[in-house]
């Protein structure tokens, strides 16, 4: 789809302004003109900030995604499997979140009806002597609502994702990590003074990558030099190949020459759900880039991207400097900076598996120190 913006008018934007409108974000007006005006553009940012999107004001495949989703309401429509083209809303988020609460394993709560949330909907079917065909219609609905949660004190599913961390060890040898440099072929991403982001996330990728080689780990990358996969795709290749964590690598941009510093993000939904794995490990790797790099701290936050929302394992984004700040953009074109930050990564997602045991102030566990605990432990 085109993306939509101020000054705009058609269908689309009809469609969009009666969507703003029925979620209380637009005063209901069937006389309004199909316009793209500053009112619909305030609207949307308000809905992309709610919803943890990128907060532009602009109506692109995201942002209409969400919308659209935000429309569906548990019991106004059938939810199944569909393996071609999964169904999408909030009313699938409310199901996945509903079976969480009563004891079911529906997987991460992202709004997307797959395998797990069907396998989650098969067994609560058959638990409650309801028509086992993985559908949630009117019938499954009503035992829905009737039953209290089991559930308490936590999320399930947050929980199990401790759990896995916990059980896998502190050894990095073994765990598959997927690093996602951001953009790529003929997508260059933010392009400054013949800079572009593409080209510096992507040899920040290898450099990262031969350091977790060095410990054992499997690194993976998402693209080739030349490719640029959707948000989507890069998601399921993680998920194909069984990552234990997902890091995207990104640089940042603003028409203010003055924004500078580092943010990471990982998921987290308007409902309060977080990936605490995810969270934990975007402490980790901005604390350790600021100290590390004295890049400004803008701190970490949630969102709902599709590389964070559709990873079945724990994943992170980092936007490392600003290309259009004069001084950010000076070190990020430094091949010894980006040593650093490659470092203050690996050891980011070395404290994660630690867990708090054997640990160091942040900033002060170097690149050896983490060989020789990997090397110790195989001892």
């Amino acid at each position: 789809m085109r993306v939509l913006r101020r000054g705009d008018q058609g269908p689309a934007i009809a469609e969009v302004r009666a969507t703003l409108a029925g979620l209380g974000l637009l005063p209901v007006d069937p006389q309004a003109p199909p316009v793209y005006d500053p009112a619909v553009e305030h609207a949307v940012r308000t809905f992309q900030q709610q919803r943890g999107l990128i907060t532009d004001g602009l109506v692109g495949p995201a942002t209409y995604r969400a919308l659209k989703d935000a429309t569906y309401q548990l019991g106004a429509r059938p939810l199944a499997y569909l393996v071609s083209s999964p169904l999408s809303g909030d009313d699938v988020l409310a199901l996945q979140e509903r079976l969480l609460e009563l004891g079911y394993d529906a997987g991460r709560p992202n709004g997307v009806f797959g395998a797990q949330t069907e396998a989650a909907l098969r067994t609560f079917q058959r638990d409650y002597g309801l028509t086992v065909d993985g559908i949630c219609g009117a019938e499954t609905v009503r035992g829905l609502r009737q039953l209290s949660p089991r559930a308490r004190g936590g999320s399930p599913v947050l929980l199990r994702e401790q759990e896995r961390v916990r059980k896998a060890g502190p050894r990095l040898r073994g765990k598959r990590i997927v690093i996602d440099p951001g953009h790529g072929g003929q997508d260059t991403g933010v392009s400054v003074g013949g800079v572009n982001e593409a080209d510096v996330v992507w040899d920040l990728a290898r450099r990262l990558e031969g350091k977790m080689a060095a410990t054992g780990m499997q690194a993976l990358l998402s693209r080739g030099p030349h490719q640029c996969p959707s948000e989507a795709e890069r998601a399921h290749f993680a998920n194909d190949v069984g990552g234990d964590l997902f890091l995207s690598l990104h640089t940042d941009a603003n028409r203010s020459p003055v924004a500078q510093g580092v943010a990471t993000f990982h998921f987290g939904t308007i409902t309060g759900n977080t990936s605490t794995i995810g969270e934990t490990l975007a402490g980790f790797i901005q604390r350790e880039l600021v100290v590390r790099t004295g890049l400004r701290d803008c701190r970490t936050h949630r969102k709902t991207w599709d590389t964070l929302r559709l990873t079945r394992c724990p994943a992170v984004r980092v936007e490392i400097g600003y290309l259009t700040n004069l001084d950010d953009g000076r070190r990020l074109t430094d091949p010894s900076f980006r040593d650093v930050v490659a470092e203050g990564i690996l050891v980011a997602v070395k404290r994660m598996y630690l867990l708090g045991q054997n640990d160091q102030p942040t900033g002060t566990f170097t690149f050896e120190d983490v060989l020789r605990h990997e090397l110790a432990k195989a001892e």
